[in-house]
């Protein structure tokens, strides 16, 4: 349905939580190798299979490393809060748009549950300009212009037009990574101690790093917004200065995020990990004592 309806220029989205977002990575690769723009939903939960229906990050391998076959990204965002979600959205179809690609949100059943003020944003009411999306089906009937035509269509039967069309989703797949890549740096200017996390943990961090500097202890958050394409640089930079003594990876996965988190580090700084998996997430206590083996050297 999403394919179709996006096959038209229409604004469209869809969710789900882990399992029925499985089902649909088949569709999904479909609309990246046809350069569809959409946005896709996926309010992870405890896996694998049926697991449970509370929050998770399971999911991170999924959207980041491609669920479905072929080689194609997904601009992925991992919001902390319903606002943040809410302010992504207003330009996630202008990205998947410009880029022609589908956009994912990597949230939680926290985020999706949860209560919290926010502001809303100016209602807009959309419509499709032909002019704008001469790649979309707005119609086209016999004695106009064969050249505009719109085909939709993921299917090369001969490798050489397969390879032409993998390198046009390649080079819009760079533009992404050098335009789209977005972090926040969470008091990490002369953190001695640095905790990557994403999502809602990544608000249980923060709670421990300001409970930590106001005892005096140097204590910094990196959260990675965009997940695809992962902030590298950003994060190297941040981690790489004298008084970073080692950086904490928290998760609740079994260390997902902690590959991306490695290959950004390159080996310059010792890189630990805590989580829990099954839809357990860890106290700030927990986090507090993992903070402080690292400051101890252990």
């Amino acid at each position: 349905m999403v394919y179709g309806a996006a096959g038209t220029g229409a604004r469209v989205i869809t969710s789900s939580s882990s399992p029925g977002v499985s089902l649909k990575q088949e569709g999904i690769s479909y609309c990246a190798g046809a350069q569809l723009p959409c946005v896709i939903l996926n309010v992870m939960r405890g896996g694998p299979g049926l697991g449970n229906i509370q929050a998770s990050q399971g999911d991170y391998f999924q959207g980041v490393k491609g669920g479905g076959n072929g080689d194609y990204h997904l601009l992925t965002y991992a919001p902390s809060s319903v606002q943040e979600a809410i302010n992504i959205m207003t330009f996630a179809f202008d990205k998947a748009e410009k880029y022609r690609m589908p956009v994912l949100f990597l949230a939680d059943g926290i985020i999706a549950q949860m209560m919290e003020p926010v502001e809303m944003p100016e209602m807009v009411d959309y419509k499709v300009d032909p002019e704008k999306k001469p790649w979309a089906c707005t119609g086209w009937k016999p004695g106009d212009d064969p050249a505009k035509r719109g085909v939709i269509n993921s299917i090369y039967i001969d490798t050489e037009s397969l390879t032409v069309h993998n390198a046009e989703l390649q080079k819009s797949y760079q533009a992404a990574k050098a335009n789209e890549q977005m972090w926040e740096c969470y008091k990490t200017d002369d953190a001695e101690v640095v905790v990557t996390a994403f999502g809602t943990v990544a608000r249980v961090v923060k709670s421990v790093v300001d409970e930590m500097r106001a005892e005096g202890m140097k204590v910094g958050l990196f959260r990675p917004i965009t997940v695809w394409p992962f902030p590298y640089d950003a994060l190297r930079e941040t981690v790489m200065k004298p008084q970073v003594k080692g950086v904490l990876d928290v998760e609740v996965n079994e260390g997902q995020m902690l590959e991306d988190v490695k290959l950004a580090i390159e080996g310059g700084k010792p890189v630990s990990f805590f989580g829990h998996l099954g839809s357990q997430f860890p106290t700030t206590d927990e986090i507090r004592a993992e903070i402080l083996k690292i400051k101890e050297g252990k």
